[in-house]
C-alpha cells in the first residue's frame, strides 16, 4: 500500500532534501510557488516552498523503510503524533497537484484585485485608523493607493493592503 507522509526539512532546504530523497528512490512532492521579492530596490520573481520546511513523501508501506529518510540531507525529521507518522490522505496531494500550473508545476496566487476603483474603504490600522476614503488602486504586491478626505483636500495616500477593509453599505 502506498502512503503519502510528510516530512519536515532544515530551514532553506527543502529542494536540497527533494534531491537527496528523489536519488534514493522515494516519491517526493515539493510544492512551489512563485513569490514577488523585493531585492536591492527591484522586483523580481523567486521560486519558493507552498510550505516552507515541508514535503511529500510516498512510500510503499512495508517494502520502504523510513529510516533512510531520518537521516538523509536536508532532513529534520518525518512528523508524526506521538508514536504514530502523520499519513496525508492522497485526496490533499492530488488536490495540490491539480491546482498547480501544467506547464511549470508552480502555485501561482491569485493576484486579482482586491477592491474595485472607486469603491468606499476603511484604513483598520497605523496612523490612519478609522479614516474612510476612495480606493484608488494597487500599487505593487502589498500595497494600495486610497483617497483620504485631509485637511479639506482629497490626498492620496499608499498603504499596506492588510490596513484596508470594505465600507459596507448601511
Amino acid at each position: 500500500m502506498l502512503c503519502w507522509y510528510l516530512v519536515q526539512t532544515k530551514p532553506s532546504n527543502e529542494t536540497l532534501a527533494e534531491t537527496n530523497l528523489a536519488r534514493q528512490g522515494y516519491e517526493v512532492y515539493l510544492p512551489r510557488l512563485l513569490q514577488p521579492v523585493r531585492r536591492n530596490g527591484r522586483w523580481r520573481d523567486r521560486i519558493v516552498a507552498l510550505f516552507p520546511r515541508y514535503l511529500f513523501l510516498r512510500l510503499k508501506v512495508g517494502n520502504q523503510p523510513l529510516a533512510p529518510v531520518r537521516s538523509s540531507v536536508g532532513v529534520t525529521s518525518v512528523v508524526r503524533f506521538g508514536f504514530q507518522y502523520a499519513v496525508v490522505p492522497d485526496r490533499i496531494v492530488d488536490s495540490l497537484r491539480a491546482r498547480s500550473d501544467p506547464k511549470s508545476g508552480l502555485h501561482l496566487m491569485s493576484s486579482g484585485p482586491l477592491f474595485t476603483p472607486g469603491a468606499k474603504v476603511r484604513i483598520t490600522t497605523g496612523p490612519f485608523d478609522g479614516l474612510e476614503g476612495i480606493f484608488e488602486r494597487s500599487a505593487g504586491a502589498e500595497r494600495v493607493d486610497v483617497l483620504l478626505r485631509l485637511l479639506g483636500q482629497d490626498t492620496p495616500v499608499r498603504v499596506p493592503a492588510g490596513f484596508v477593509v470594505p465600507l459596507c453599505a448601511g
